[in-house]
């Protein structure tokens, strides 16, 4: 969504994170669904005919894109979040015991059963910026934890 007072104030903060704040007791489900819905990689993905079907094989086609969004500094910190989200999306979806969790400072990260708490946006970010960690690898690596 653009809005020209909110975008121009991320530009002189270098605000492009994501943050989730929400009420003791929230819907759980609802906010994992909120974090699956990564619009601008979807829209990316689809653009190139990658269908983000939240699995593993999905990460690999992304690991494929050739990252055009670089030449882009705003559309690379948002893509960066959105893969970094769908990442924490697969992982949720297809590792046992994996679970979304909201830091108090509302950055949203994906604990494991082991306890292992994994900052997927940070991950996602770098990800956009250089291509590594790859993001099935970033997956295989955290789905071993």
């Amino acid at each position: 969504m653009k809005i020209p007072f909110v975008d121009n104030w991320r530009k002189r903060h270098g605000a492009a994170a994501v943050a989730v704040f929400s009420p003791d007791g929230a819907d759980a489900a609802g906010v994992a669904e909120l974090l699956a819905e990564c619009e601008l990689l979807r829209a990316q993905a689809e653009r190139s005919g990658v269908e983000l079907d939240d699995s593993v094989r999905s990460l690999e086609a992304l690991d494929q894109l050739v990252p055009r969004w670089r030449e882009d500094e705003e559309a690379l910190l948002w893509l960066g979040n959105d893969a970094g989200l769908y990442l924490g999306t697969v992982l949720v979806r297809r590792v046992p015991g994996a679970a979304w969790v909201i830091w108090p400072n509302g950055q949203p990260v994906v604990r494991l059963a082991s306890g292992r708490e994994i900052d997927v946006v940070e991950a996602g970010q770098a990800w956009a910026a250089s291509g590594a960690p790859e993001l099935s690898q970033f997956y295989a690596e955290a789905a071993e934890s």
